[in-house]
C-alpha cells in the first residue's frame, strides 16, 4: 500500500482511508475486526469514523476491535450534531470515551451549518489541540471560501487550522474541481473523498436500459435513475472499460479517483472482508495519463459550479456567518 503525507503534518498515512460506517450496521463486529485486521496487514493505517454513525456503536466497536493495533493508525473522527463550542468538546470527550482513546489524530466538523460563529468554532478546536486530544482538525464538505475563512480567522489569532476537507467526488460529482481541489493542492489541505461508486452507479450495481433492482437505493434516491438516464452510454463505456482490462467497475471507479489531481485518499467503505479485498486492488492498479483522461472525458461531466457537499441544500445558500 502507498503512503502519501497528510497534508503539511510530516505524517505519512496509507493512501486508502478504510471508512467504518458500515461497522455495527451492515456487518458486525467479528466481521468488523476481520476486516481491519485484513486492512492493517495489507499496509492500511488510515481509518474514518464519526460519532454520527449507528448511534455512535460505530466507535465503540472501533474502540474494541484496534486495541493493540493503535499505534499504527491514523484515526479520525467527526462532531456530531451543531459547531457550538461546548458540543465541540463534548462530542470529542464522548468519541473518546467510546473508542477507548486518549487521542484522535484528526477531529473534523462534519457538516457546515447556517449560522456558523466561525471564532468560538475554530478557539473550540484549537483548545482540544492543546489538551492533546486531538493531533491536527479538518472539516467535510466545506466549499472552498468557507474553509479558506475558517484557516483566515484561526490564522489571525494563531489558532491550529484546518489540514484536510473530506468530500463527495467521483466520475459524476465534479463540483470539487472548480476550487475545492485547486485550493488544495495551492495550499497543501488533504482532501479525503466518499462516494466513489456514486451511489452503486459504478459498481456495476445498476444497468442501462434495464429496471432497478427492487429494494436498492436507485428505488428511494432520485439521483440514481438521473444519473443513469444522463450516463447511460458513458456507462456502458466504463464497464467495458473495466472489463478489458480485467477489473471490476467498482475497482476502476476507486483508482479514478485516486489518480486525480489534488486528491489524497480515497475513503473505501466495506461490510465484509471479501469486499476488502477487491478495493484494494484499486491501490494496484496504474492508469497512464491518456487512460485517465479516456475516462474523464467519457462522462463529460463538466463542473459549472462547485458542489463540495454534494445534495446537502443549505449550501446552496448563503451563509450568515458570525466570525466574532
Amino acid at each position: 500500500m502507498n503512503t502519501i503525507e497528510f497534508a503539511n503534518t510530516g505524517v505519512e498515512v496509507s493512501q486508502m482511508c478504510l471508512g467504518t460506517m458500515m461497522f455495527g450496521d451492515r456487518c458486525d463486529e467479528a466481521e468488523s475486526a476481520r476486516i481491519l485486521d485484513t486492512a492493517v496487514d495489507h499496509g492500511v493505517t488510515f481509518v474514518d469514523t464519526a460519532a454520527a454513525y449507528v448511534g455512535g456503536e460505530t466507535e465503540k466497536i472501533l474502540g474494541r476491535i484496534i486495541k493493540g493495533k493503535r499505534d499504527k493508525l491514523f484515526i479520525g473522527t467527526k462532531v456530531t450534531k451543531n459547531v457550538d463550542p461546548d458540543w465541540i468538546t463534548q462530542s470529542l470527550d464522548e468519541s473518546l470515551e467510546r473508542m477507548q482513546l486518549e487521542h484522535v489524530d484528526l477531529f473534523m466538523i462534519h457538516w457546515p451549518r447556517q449560522n456558523m460563529a466561525i471564532a468560538p468554532m475554530m478557539e473550540a478546536l484549537n483548545k482540544a489541540v492543546e489538551a492533546g486530544k486531538t493531533r491536527y482538525i479538518g472539516c467535510c464538505n466545506f466549499p472552498a471560501w468557507l474553509l479558506a475563512h475558517c484557516n483566515a480567522v484561526a490564522a489571525s489569532n494563531g489558532w491550529a487550522q484546518f489540514v484536510n476537507n473530506q468530500i463527495p467526488y467521483n466520475l459524476f460529482e465534479r463540483g470539487a474541481e472548480v476550487e475545492v481541489l485547486p485550493q488544495a493542492a495551492a495550499t497543501n489541505i488533504a482532501i479525503t473523498t466518499y462516494r466513489s461508486l456514486a451511489l452503486g452507479l459504478l459498481a456495476g450495481k445498476y444497468k442501462p436500459g434495464e429496471p432497478l433492482p427492487e429494494d436498492s437505493r436507485g428505488q428511494t434516491d432520485e439521483r440514481v435513475p438521473l444519473w443513469l438516464d444522463k450516463y447511460s452510454d458513458a456507462l456502458k463505456g466504463f464497464n467495458q472499460f473495466a472489463a478489458d482490462r480485467d477489473l471490476h467497475p467498482a475497482q476502476l471507479a476507486a483508482t479514478w479517483v485516486r489518480h486525480s489531481p489534488g486528491v489524497a485518499a480515497p475513503i473505501v467503505g466495506v461490510s465484509s472482508e471479501r469486499q476488502l479485498h477487491a478495493s484494494l486492488k484499486a491501490f494496484d492498479v496504474e492508469l497512464s495519463a491518456e487512460e485517465y483522461k479516456h475516462l474523464t472525458d467519457l462522462f463529460a461531466a463538466t463542473a459549472v459550479q462547485e458542489e463540495s457537499g454534494g445534495n446537502f441544500a443549505p449550501l446552496r445558500r448563503t451563509f450568515d456567518l458570525v466570525t466574532a
